[in-house]
């Protein structure tokens, strides 16, 4: 049993926990009354079934880069690695701190945590006080280090897999990444965590950056 809810799937995990929410408001009342927080385990398992839930890291940088600001960004890990490294843009809020963080219910979030386990907890947290505009990163931070920051290309890529490497390639240099050579080539790159500053984006408009919004919270 030890290990058992670590061993499975992001998605599996958020079912599971839906379930127990879902089960835990039929039978024992709202567990969130006191909070206004109400939970629909159908709605939910419906989101996460569909990919509804989730937004892929390379999907966020287009985003960036295009830069986009009708999102925020929210850093759920401790505040000494969000200062360590953080995407350009996030909020550093704690899963303790969602509910008094000033997010607004009309807002896209985008969670991230260093997987996807702690992003799943502030989702169903989100959604359970009527967020329905919250996402998780998918893969969180470790997806962004592998695919944007430091993409590789594959083993015997083919040669549409080379085209879109340059792409990425790209991708990666305007957010510091370094790209990777082919796997197994010893002249590949060491791979150093960017410095913090924020690329420029394309439009010339901040992307993701915090707003300030009529006021809502929690």
């Amino acid at each position: 049993m030890p290990g058992f809810f670590t061993n499975l799937s992001v998605n599996r995990r958020l079912a599971l926990v839906a379930l127990v929410l879902g089960f835990l408001a039929l039978f024992l009342g709202n567990p969130y009354k006191g909070a206004g927080a109400t939970v629909n385990a159908k709605e939910l398992s419906l989101r996460m079934a569909t990919g509804a839930d989730q937004v892929g890291v390379t999907t966020l940088a287009d985003w960036i880069i295009q830069g986009k600001a009708d999102f925020r960004v929210v850093d759920l890990r401790p505040a000494a690695a969000y200062a360590e490294y953080h995407l350009p843009n996030a909020e550093n809020i704690p899963v303790a701190g969602l509910g008094t963080s000033g997010l607004q219910r009309n807002e896209k979030i985008v969670l991230y945590a260093e997987d996807g386990a702690r992003a799943a907890q502030a989702w169903i947290l989100l959604n359970a006080r009527g967020f329905r505009g919250a996402y998780i990163l998918r893969g969180g931070l470790e997806a962004w280090r592998d695919s944007v920051l430091f993409p590789r290309v594959p083993d015997n890529a083919t040669p549409a897999q080379l085209v879109e490497f340059a792409r990425v390639k790209e991708v990666s240099k305007f957010f510091g990444g370094t790209p990777q050579s082919l796997a197994g080539d010893s002249a590949a790159t060491a791979v150093v965590m960017p410095k913090l500053a924020m690329p420029a984006p394309q439009g010339g408009t901040p992307a993701g950056a915090p707003k300030k919004k009529k006021k809502e919270g929690c």
